[in-house]
């Protein structure tokens, strides 16, 4: 008679547990009375048991499918997985238990509905692209509440389109600004495509809505200037503000924040870096310029792709 193989899998920050053939990881760290989260009762039916696999996914068998079903909802990244669904097959393996205590249910789970489950931090390689209203001030000094709302909205819905038609996502908007990203479901070179085609766009529209709109009634025009970065980022909701809004993290976000304000430096409505300049299909032709970024401890090839302020 063969002997049931048991095999170690350590829990980090818990304790190491031995998980037999056969068994879930769950059911054997609740056997060895670590307190696991599993809301549903270990049916595939939540994700309050998932756990961060440090090493030794290999070790792990395939995701069954009662949990591919729940990945297709959720998207998490291959190294978590439901702790309900995963039987071990070799060793060694290091885990983290995500879900630990109730605090961190609620900042994974959404308190009104319960089930509407919040993107857990993940890298991620995207194109980040900024961009700043200049001439801005001019217009709010001069002009009623209601006129620069108003001219506000239609500007900003100017840049939404141009950016979601072309596979963008705003993150964040701040008086006369905003950032966005491209790329959480294409590769890199699709998003930087993308993000460049979008700031084209931009800059087009723009001057229809100052001819045919803003220079019309308000006697006033406005430019943009655009600063384009691509890069590994961590991406996730960290449960503030009333939208859990999604937060994009890392140098090159500061990076490309940069490159938008040197556009008023380098006289340029559009500054790319070589990470964007590299990857563009059909690149403009422009020679790089080594720049000197605040905050940035070396010299940015950047390419100007754009055209002068006027």
């Amino acid at each position: 008679m063969n002997a049931i193989r048991s095999y170690w899998v350590e829990f980090i920050g818990d304790r190491s547990i031995k998980v037999e053939e056969g068994q879930t990881i769950l059911s054997a760290s609740l056997a060895a009375g670590i307190p696991h989260y599993h809301a549903c009762g270990g049916n595939a039916k939540c994700s309050t048991c998932r756990i961060l696999v440090i090493k030794g996914i290999e070790h792990i068998t395939p995701q069954t499918e009662a949990e591919k079903a729940l990945q297709k909802i959720l998207f998490f990244p291959p190294n978590v997985r439901l702790a309900c669904q995963s039987y071990v097959e070799g060793s060694p393996i290091h885990v983290h238990r995500i879900i630990r205590d109730e605090t961190d249910i609620h900042l994974y789970i959404d308190e009104d509905t319960q089930s509407d489950l919040q993107n857990i931090g993940e890298e991620k390689e995207l194109a980040l692209l900024f961009l700043d209203i200049k001439n801005f001030t001019p217009f709010i000094e001069n002009y009623l509440a209601f006129d620069v709302i108003h001219v506000m909205r239609r500007l900003f819905g100017l840049f939404r389109k141009c950016i979601e038609m072309h596979a963008g996502q705003i993150i964040e908007t701040a008086g006369d600004g905003l950032y966005a990203v491209f790329g959480f479901k294409e590769d890199i070179t699709t998003s930087v495509n993308n993000a460049s085609k979008a700031g084209l766009s931009i800059l087009e529209e723009l001057d229809k809505f100052n001819e045919q709109y803003l220079g019309k009634y308000f006697n006033h025009f406005f430019q943009v200037g655009i600063g384009l970065h691509a890069g590994n980022v961590i991406v996730g909701n960290v449960g503030i503000g009333v939208n859990n809004n999604l937060t994009v993290m890392g140098l090159p976000v500061n990076v490309a924040s940069r490159l938008q304000a040197a556009t008023r430096e380098l006289n340029n409505s559009f500054v790319v870096s070589k990470e964007v300049y590299d990857l563009l299909e059909d690149p403009p032709a422009s020679d790089a310029i080594n720049l000197y970024l605040k905050g940035i401890k070396y010299h940015l090839p950047v390419y100007l792709v754009g055209r002068a302020f006027h």
